[in-house]
């Protein structure tokens, strides 16, 4: 069977991952609700399998690239999450102090800018919505390559995810923060007319984990830890660049306009974590970049059998 360069390159990546994640668990005894992971394990390995299927049948190369990069996303994110709480308790004190102090420097207070959305609660709630879209925006944009059939923008978009995320757990376990929702309480009612989604309690579970770490890792709890750099930055930015050249740039384009407010309000974060996010994405599509150079995966992947010499 026959896999791209590309989606060996992933591979490559997820591999070294799932065991680190395997040393961590062993070597600190952490225990893991497994059951919370097999649905989506077994749905990521599922539609890999569906796409190599079509792949080898030859009947749709652009379902064989959505599928299997799809079913890749997924095992990515799985493997990434179970590391970053694998990664608690902390080592180092938050720097998130610093970043405060980064952030008056050009006026910016996040409970002060949570409060201005108080007068327009239905704003505050449609951005929380567009805030809880970046994962969905992500897998739309895994389907739509993959479909247009364009291996090197799908396996380009999927690099620059797995390696925007690496170089944000490294940072963050080097120097983590939470968000100023560590060090801020928001009052309830505007906490409720806005549907916050960091709210005082998820401030609290942070301090909690970065002493205590987690007793039993499971997806059904799992929360957003790291403030800077920010991921949904990178998100949003990996949305906008890779769906720029179809149809759908503008929808994308004004969603994550959007999401930016929508990140510092409902994220919890400072506002130089989002620089830190730009930072991370042009980095991380360089990398992408060299790893899938333009015009590598023109050819597609097929069985490879030989056909008895003709007399």
């Amino acid at each position: 069977m026959y896999l791209r360069q590309a989606e060996i390159t992933i591979l490559l990546f997820l591999a070294p991952l799932a065991l680190i994640d395997g040393w961590l668990i062993v070597a600190k005894d952490q225990a893991v609700d497994w059951a919370s992971y097999a649905p989506g394990v077994l749905a990521a390995l599922v539609v890999i399998a569906v796409g190599l299927a079509y792949r080898a049948l030859e009947r749709s190369e652009g379902i064989a690239l959505g599928s299997i990069a799809t079913g890749l996303f997924v095992l990515f994110t799985i493997l990434a999450s179970i590391l970053n709480y694998l990664l608690f308790p902390l080592a180092a004190p938050t720097i998130d102090p610093v970043l405060a102090r980064i952030d008056a420097l050009f006026g910016y207070h996040w409970p002060d800018f949570v409060a201005m959305f108080g007068a327009w609660p239905w704003l505050g709630t449609v951005l929380g919505r567009i805030y809880l879209s970046s994962l969905p925006q992500l897998v739309l944009v895994v389907i739509l390559l993959g479909f247009m059939e364009k291996p090197v923008a799908l396996h380009r978009f999927l690099l620059t995810g797995i390696i925007g995320a690496a170089l944000s757990i490294g940072i963050w376990w080097l120097a983590p923060s939470f968000g100023p929702s560590t060090m801020h309480d928001i009052p309830g009612d505007l906490a409720n007319s806005i549907d916050l989604v960091v709210r005082n309690e998820y401030g609290a579970e942070l301090l909690r984990l970065a002493i205590e770490g987690s007793a039993l890792i499971t997806a059904k709890d799992t929360l957003g830890v790291i403030a800077f750099p920010s991921f949904h930055t990178v998100m949003a930015l990996m949305a906008i660049w890779f769906t720029w050249e179809t149809r759908l740039r503008t929808p994308f384009l004004l969603v994550n306009i959007a999401m930016i407010p929508a990140i510092l309000v409902h994220g919890g974060h400072h506002l130089v974590d989002l620089a830190g996010g730009v930072a991370v994405f042009a980095v991380a599509l360089a990398m992408a970049r060299m790893l899938v150079p333009a015009g590598a995966e023109r050819r597609k992947p097929a069985f490879v059998t030989r056909r008895p010499a003709q007399p």
